[in-house]
């Protein structure tokens, strides 16, 4: 058991905390249960080993447990928890939980038994708190953990230090607010190195091999995450996978179900639920048009790639340029919390209001661009004008 414990202050000392993610500063980290959902390689193990070092730092009152280690398949949780509390121990730092059987079950024992210790833990976005069996819900308080925004990619390339932007602000003073920025940093010129390598913190590591790496956390995504689904049949890995690539190479796609069904061989119910779940790992966005339902049976009306650097990655001869504004313009307003559906007038309606016309440098928009809350998003201008944004700026939204 002790060995946990060195393995944990190893692996906090060389934690470098010098590149902090914005979600650090938004969770309140005196609360006992805490959940931190994300996809993989977007930082989630890094956040919480920069935590005990910053809040706890040599102190031996805070443990680091990886719940996919070798250790957890032969050993409970529970008891690890036993062994630590009575030695000091008060603050639990859970890593890919969803790779422990049984673990909201656990979980919840600890802290209902416990009502000093503290637990933090990350699992994949395919996690789903609310339906826990062991209610963890009422007792967690969740958090997701999405990539990079072009802002954070500044700051993590010590190109900019900058405040996140609300869309509000960006709506009313968005040419002040150009303006201001862009005498800090030249906005374009790092703008498409963001598209291409700048979602995921493992950039840093080297943007050669930037590309091998995304396609091998997909791989693992499509070939492990998923396998962790209540009443996913392993056996259907490979038609899932050729489904994504389908989708990759045909973004934005509108799904004909029942032909796409019929080219990966099942079921259209079954495929709309892979939709769905591909969705839940952050593999892809999918959109519905304002007011209509939206279930785990209700297919999309339109999919995305849920970000630019998949584009690259993926199939590079057809990343083009105008499904990359729409596939950037969607995550980062995503990322930020806010509601986006297909717009009539325009590409996008923003959280059931705004219209956004997403395009180019000369784009113009429709008939309907004089309307109060219509908003022309322009790719390659540092500044805009009037209901003329640059894309660029939304980067700044989180």
């Amino acid at each position: 058991m002790d060995n946990l414990l060195i393995r944990s202050q190893i692996l906090v000392s060389e934690q470098s905390a010098d590149k902090v993610r914005l979600l650090q500063e938004k969770i309140h980290w005196n609360d006992r249960l805490i959940g931190i959902v994300g996809a993989r390689g977007t930082g989630k193990t890094t956040l919480l080993l920069q935590q005990i070092k910053q809040r706890y730092g040599n102190r031996a009152n805070a443990l680091y447990l990886s719940l996919d280690d070798i250790f957890f398949t032969d050993n409970k949780l529970v008891d690890v928890a036993r062994y630590f509390i009575p030695r000091g121990i008060d603050t639990f730092f859970l890593d890919e939980v969803h790779k422990y059987p049984q673990w909201a079950k656990e979980i919840k024992n600890l802290y209902d038994q416990y009502k000093k210790i503290h637990i933090v833990f990350t699992g994949s976005c395919i996690t789903d708190i609310l339906r826990q069996n062991a209610d963890l819900s009422r007792r967690s308080v969740q958090f997701e953990m999405p990539g990079l925004s072009y802002r954070e990619y500044l700051q993590f390339s010590n190109i900019a230090t900058l405040q996140p932007v609300s869309l509000k602000d960006i709506l009313i003073h968005h040419g002040e607010i150009a303006l201001d920025l862009a005498k800090q940093f030249k906005p374009l010129m790092y703008f498409s190195d963001y598209l291409q390598f700048g979602y995921y913190p493992f950039f840093l590591e080297g943007k050669k091999t930037y590309s091998i790496r995304l396609e091998q956390i997909i791989k693992m995504t499509l070939e492990n995450d998923l396998t962790f689904i209540e009443g996913f049949d392993p056996a259907n890995i490979r038609k899932i996978s050729r489904l994504f690539y389908i989708l990759a190479t045909n973004v934005p796609f509108k799904p004909n179900i029942s032909k796409l069904s019929d080219k990966i061989g099942i079921h259209r119910n079954t495929l709309v639920q892979y939709l769905h779940y591909l969705e839940k790992v952050r593999l892809i966005n999918s959109l519905s048009a304002l007011g209509k339902s939206i279930s785990t049976l209700q297919k999309p009306d339109k999919i995305f790639l849920e970000n630019t650097n998949f584009h690259f990655a993926l199939s590079p001869e057809n990343a083009d340029k105008g499904n990359m504004r729409e596939s950037f313009f969607l995550n980062q307003l995503k990322n930020a919390g806010h509601s986006v559906s297909l717009s009539v007038k325009g590409d996008f309606t923003v959280d059931g209001k705004n219209e956004f016309e997403i395009g180019g440098k000369n784009k113009t928009g429709t008939a309907t661009s004089s309307a109060k809350n219509f908003w022309i998003v322009n790719d390659n201008i540092e500044t805009g004008a009037l209901h003329k944004i640059p894309l660029w700026l939304f980067g700044m939204l989180y």
